[in-house]
């Protein structure tokens, strides 16, 4: 049984992949204000998201850092169906008298939002396209991971023939892999586009996602792949300090749940 239910998880990560995603997502990292954070959701939840919407912006997940949120952070992931429409749509959206109205009440008693970041980013070739569903009650991982010079094409050869099937093979739900765009006008502190992969987990619980993780790299399997690709590049495929994790709570307006 166990075995049909790898080989099950396997063809769903493939099918997943088969699929390219063209669209333009956009990462955007919002610090509310001192005391603004529930006026922050307030706002998204009663009218940001569905204007989003309204002007063909589509709402992927909204998070906030599980557990202690000191820098009161709201993490969201949009989709458009190319850069250039972001552009076109985004400002439809500013423009949009509702957004002027919301906007200007919401922050009657001040701003909401001290500092705003973005990245621009574009799937992999074996991404899973980005599609919200609501199962409740996962934890999200954010992943952030750098390369050393020249080594992304080894990173993600080894992800595309080993790791996200790996991470399928013991519970770990693949969920987009990124890279950013070369063009990150607009952006604050930007991804390198030629050193970066960003990617997106969900896990049932935060300890079932270190049990998942203890379990993968004692996998034999994933050992061979990794020392593979690192005799085949030369030395380690990150730099020191080069993967960082993030665990994420979904918010209760969050598509992806």
């Amino acid at each position: 049984m166990k075995s049909i239910l790898s080989l099950a998880a396997l063809f769903l990560v493939a099918s997943a992949a088969s699929a390219a995603d063209t669209r333009c997502v956009e990462m955007r990292t919002y610090y509310a204000a001192e005391g603004k954070l529930d006026a922050l959701h307030a706002r998204f939840r009663d009218h940001t998201v569905k204007l989003f919407a309204k002007h063909g912006i589509e709402n992927l997940g909204y998070f906030v850092p599980f557990g202690a949120n000191p820098e009161r952070k709201l993490v969201f992931l949009i989709a458009y169906p190319s850069r250039a429409e972001r552009d076109a749509r985004w400002s439809a959206f500013f423009n949009d008298p509702a957004w002027q109205k919301a906007y200007k009440e919401s922050e009657v008693n001040g701003k909401l939002v001290t500092k705003a970041e973005t990245v621009y980013l574009s799937a992999t070739d074996y991404s899973p396209a980005a599609k919200p569903e609501n199962l409740g009650n996962r934890i999200f991982e954010l992943r952030t991971y750098t390369t050393e010079p020249g080594r992304l094409p080894n990173l993600n050869a080894r992800f595309r023939d080993h790791t996200v099937k790996l991470f399928a093979k013991h519970g770990i739900t693949n969920l987009p892999y990124w890279t950013p765009h070369a063009d990150q006008k607009g952006a604050n502190n930007p991804p390198d586009k030629d050193n970066t992969l960003i990617y997106l987990l969900a896990h049932t619980s935060q300890d079932a996602a270190k049990a998942s993780f203890g379990n993968f790299g004692k996998d034999p399997e994933w050992q061979a792949a990794r020392k593979a690709s690192e005799e085949k590049a030369g030395g380690s495929l990150t730099v020191k300090g080069g993967v960082k994790s993030v665990f994420l709570s979904p918010t209760d307006y969050s598509p992806w749940k």
